[in-house]
């Protein structure tokens, strides 16, 4: 497959949209290239040539689609979707060589969204990527998240619950929209400062990401007490329950 000269292979680009996909290859022309081709979707990218490098970018932050070969040197790339699969909620594609009809079959057994053979066009390449995101859900170009009763209009910044407007200061919506694009993903207080406050611990206390969950289940919490949208995940962080 090509090499597309102005893609960044196996690099970190900064988006504060907080729309990220994670290409794990270690062909770089072919890592350049599924990039590119990301970017040109509007995404932000990271790139992992090993499955030890992946799984430091998925601890990283939170990931929107994961592009996923399976030929990597230092992990069958099976293990690592099975990896991936039980520990994040995400669209994940996995990208092949292998064109054999049991290779897809396994993928797609096995937890992933979509199975593509390289090498593949790349129209072909963003319309499934396209469909996957309608499928899964993830899709925000609408800019609504619907969690049966409540509502998130991400772009109005507007909440409902039951139909009732709730008020919330813009931190707080931030900290709640956030969680809810990464619904089931755990993450900790130190996660949700770097990518929230575009903060860290070295600069503002854990105990700010504590005292705003506390103010948005008080406000959108049937009890506070047995949170039924925001948990906490104990000794790790919290997560929310779409």
């Amino acid at each position: 497959m090509p090499s597309l000269s102005n893609s960044r292979s196996g690099g970190q680009e900064t988006n504060s949209s907080h729309r990220w996909a994670l290409v794990v290859e270690d062909d770089p022309n072919d890592l350049d290239f599924a990039s590119e081709m990301l970017r040109r979707e509007g995404f932000a990218v990271m790139g992992a040539a090993s499955a030890a490098r992946a799984r430091e970018l998925l601890r990283s932050r939170a990931i929107d689609l994961c592009v996923l070969d399976l030929g990597l040197e230092d992990v069958n790339g099976l293990e690592l979707l099975v990896e991936v699969r039980q520990r994040f909620h995400m669209p994940l594609i996995v990208s092949t060589g292998q064109a054999d009809v049991e290779t897809a079959v396994v993928c797609l057994r096995l937890g992933a969204d979509d199975h593509m053979v390289k090498p593949y066009p790349p129209a072909l390449f963003a319309a499934r990527v396209a469909a996957l995101l309608r499928r899964t859900g993830a899709d925000r170009s609408d800019h609504v998240l619907q969690f049966d009763e409540l509502r998130i209009d991400l772009s109005a910044r507007e909440i409902t619950l039951d139909g009732e407007t709730i008020v919330m200061p813009a931190r707080e919506f931030d900290v709640l929209a956030f969680l809810a694009s990464h619904p089931r993903q755990v993450f900790s207080r130190r996660q949700l400062l770097e990518q929230v406050w575009e903060s860290s611990p070295e600069w503002q206390d854990e105990a700010t990401v504590t005292e705003h969950i506390r103010k948005i289940r008080l406000r959108i919490e049937p009890d506070a007490r047995t949170p039924r949208w925001i948990s906490t995940v104990r000794r790790v962080g919290y997560r929310f329950n779409g």
